[in-house]
């Protein structure tokens, strides 16, 4: 008898981890042993004999990196795989450095989300072959690295509280979100200036409602 693989599936949007838990349950070989719609509801109830974790990256309190972050903690033989709307060139490289296995975007995840499960529960890495070909590049050649600019020099909370900003919401409204407090998210978006080299809070936002329109977070 082939062994069953157990999957557990977190995202916020109930329709599409329904989605998810549709395909990945119909697939020989794969179930669905759980979901959640928040980072804290899969701590809180992840099953021991899970195999694998599917998670979005955008979810209110903990997000999917630090989702990713403690699961390498508390389980780091645990594989997790992340699918999110972000584009690759903004996140896969963040949750790759945090200890996922692979990153899928959504748009593509109707065709490929079985795939890239198979292929982290095999021990393999999941990528697109553009962000593979990019990734190969990075540490090939024995190029001296770059200084990160932009918002690749964002911290992962940072650029968090960054796209917040740029969909509208309020300082304590972003607190809430991300379940610090408004000294905290203050204390973000002075980072975040420095970093981006902006001069007034009015350019801070105007940069996030930008970043955020051009992400098609809005």
């Amino acid at each position: 008898m082939s062994l069953t693989r157990r999957v557990f599936v977190v995202d916020d949007h109930a329709v599409t981890r329904k989605g998810y838990v549709f395909l990945i349950g119909e697939e020989p070989g794969l179930e669905v042993c759980g979901e959640a719609e928040s980072a804290e509801h899969a701590l809180a109830t992840l099953p021991d004999d899970c195999d694998v974790v599917v998670t979005d990256v955008s979810m209110d309190g903990m997000n999917g990196v630090e989702l990713v972050k403690s699961l390498q903690a508390a389980r780091p033989e645990l594989p997790v795989l992340v699918v999110s709307m972000h584009d690759e060139s903004l996140y896969a490289e963040r949750v790759l450095k945090a200890g996922a296995r692979g990153y899928l975007m959504k748009s593509e995840a109707g065709d490929q989300i079985v795939e890239a499960v198979r292929r982290v529960l095999r021990g393999g890495t999941y990528v697109s072959p553009s962000m593979a070909e990019a990734i190969v590049r990075q540490f090939s050649g024995g190029a001296a690295a770059t200084p990160e600019t932009g918002v690749d020099a964002l911290s992962d909370r940072e650029l968090e509280a960054l796209e917040h900003l740029g969909r509208g919401l309020k300082t304590s409204e972003i607190a809430r979100a991300m379940v610090v407090s408004p000294n905290t998210v203050e204390s973000y978006r002075a980072r975040i200036k420095k970093k981006l080299g902006l001069a007034s809070g009015g350019d801070l936002t105007r940069y996030a409602i930008r970043h955020a329109q051009e992400r098609g977070l809005m």
